[in-house]
């Protein structure tokens, strides 16, 4: 695991707090609950309840270990700072695709806060990659599995 900086935005990273709570009480209580009913089953040496919850009570602690690492890591990016008319980590970016002609808003995020979803794009996706650093009406080819997507930058905003 890298020891560098996460940025991340200001949402973000009261996602990861918010999340990281709910990971450290509801999610933990939930999961001492099936705990427990499991070892009133009985023998655990083949009880597949018990065995299903201590994993899932091994992923949610390391769940827990990764949101609280990016945290300490965490970088705050400062919307004020930055430049309005470039496609930079925080930004929403309007692009036109120039063969189906269609449009797609993307807001570039860290890789912590990526969620295709929501449109939120990781800044080291191919396209967040491309995208990054370009301004409004700049043309963008962007080199994916599939072949290469042309989209315009049609507008930036924070």
């Amino acid at each position: 695991m890298s020891s560098g900086r996460v940025p991340l935005t200001r949402a973000g990273r009261e996602k990861i707090i918010q999340d990281l709570e709910m990971l450290k009480g509801e999610k933990r209580r939930s999961i001492a609950k099936d705990l427990a009913e499991a070892r009133a089953h009985g023998d655990l040496s083949e009880n597949a309840e018990y065995d299903a919850a201590k994993e899932a009570q091994a992923l949610n602690e390391k769940k827990i270990t990764q949101l609280e690492n990016t945290l300490m890591r965490a970088q705050i990016v400062d919307d004020a700072a930055m430049p309005k008319d470039q496609a930079l980590i925080g930004a929403t970016v309007r692009v036109k695709d120039l063969d189906t002609k269609e449009e797609f808003d993307y807001m570039l995020v860290s890789e912590e806060e990526s969620d295709m979803m929501e449109d939120k794009i990781s800044i080291s996706s191919p396209v967040g990659k491309s995208l990054l650093g370009h301004k409004t009406g700049d043309l963008v080819e962007i080199e994916v599995p599939a072949g290469v997507i042309k989209y315009e930058i049609l507008s930036i905003s924070r």
